[in-house]
């Protein structure tokens, strides 16, 4: 199973940082514990110093990483606060036919209520769903277009 973990980097940020990136490495632990022959494609991990990236490094990693994110089986969006490039990482993976799950408060926002399967509320709730197998079941019964 192919899982993208998409999540807010820079949000709406308008400085040159990055957010805490800590929930990757809590998904990817819960993943690799909980779902046998997992491959996680996380874009942080790929380019961990993408905000000193020149503008043609952006370019590449952003169409990289939102290619790679049509090829997951699933796509799990962290968005604590709405990002751009989630949302188009989402909207990749929904035209593939992924399976979406969005961790978030915002379930009003139409990027997430177009595009995931299912919506839950923070971090603890995710990591609940994986360690149950419910995560697994779910993208194991899913087809696309529903």
């Amino acid at each position: 199973m192919h899982i993208f973990l998409a999540g807010v980097m820079q949000g709406s940020r308008r400085d040159h940082l990055i957010d805490d990136q800590d929930y990757r490495n809590r998904i990817a632990s819960a993943l690799r514990a909980h779902v046998p022959d997992v491959q996680i494609i996380d874009p942080f991990a790929r380019d961990p110093n993408s905000v000193e990236y020149s503008l043609e490094q952006a370019r590449t990693a952003f169409l990289t990483n939102t290619a790679k994110a049509a090829e997951a089986d699933a796509l799990i969006a962290y968005l604590p606060t709405a990002s751009m490039g989630t949302a188009i990482e989402m909207w990749t993976a929904y035209q593939a036919g992924a399976y979406i799950l969005a961790v978030t408060p915002l379930m009003h926002n139409w990027v997430v209520k177009v595009t995931a399967n299912a919506v839950l509320p923070d971090l603890p709730a995710l990591l609940g769903e994986i360690a149950s197998g419910h995560f697994t079941r779910r993208v194991s019964g899913h087809t696309p277009g529903s």
